[in-house]
């Protein structure tokens, strides 16, 4: 899975409340909290944000409240992938759930600056700055993770293994594969 798009580059700490403000929380439609998704930091963000687009933040992206929310206006907004240096573990937790994939680089969060492009190979691990060449490690995701991020998220990956599990010439092997 390889995702290519144009940097979105942010601080430490960017919280929930800031990435979907609070008065938004009636809704949990993706793509009307995508409309406000990061406004009180950066108001022309989700104006301007394309399809394959990537957040590269600080540290500890996705503190405070614990809202599924959050990686869902991110999602919504059409951005495929986030980088940061560490990230909320209930954010963390949230984003794969909802099939958003996530990196902890700190190399390539140092490297990057707004607007350059970056591809990133899921399955091999590889963060590339195609502005500067520079080619960046993580450690890719186990293969049950990467399963649940290419469904789509904790919910189809289940909904895909009990639709597996049901039909009649399907091993229980392959069904906890």
């Amino acid at each position: 899975m390889r995702i290519t798009g144009r940097v979105w580059k942010y601080g430490d700490h960017v919280d929930t409340d800031v990435i979907i403000p609070a008065r938004y929380l009636n809704t949990s439609v993706m793509e009307e909290l995508a409309r406000h998704c990061l406004e009180d930091l950066d108001p022309k963000f989700a104006t301007l944000v394309q399809p394959g687009d990537v957040i590269v933040a600080g540290e500890n992206f996705g503190c405070g409240s614990s809202r599924e929310h959050a990686p869902l206006a991110i999602k919504g907004a059409g951005v495929s992938c986030v980088i940061a240096r560490s990230f909320a573990r209930i954010f963390y937790r949230n984003a794969i759930n909802i099939g958003l994939p996530i990196l902890e680089c700190p190399a390539a969060v140092q490297d990057v600056e707004d607007g350059h492009q970056i591809e990133v190979d899921l399955e091999s691990g590889q963060v590339r700055n195609l502005t500067t060449g520079r080619v960046f490690r993580v450690e890719p995701y186990p293969p049950f993770m990467m399963a649940i991020i290419e469904s789509g998220g904790l919910v189809p990956y289940t909904r895909q293994r009990l639709k597996a599990a049901r039909k009649p010439n399907v091993s229980q092997d392959e069904v906890r594969q």
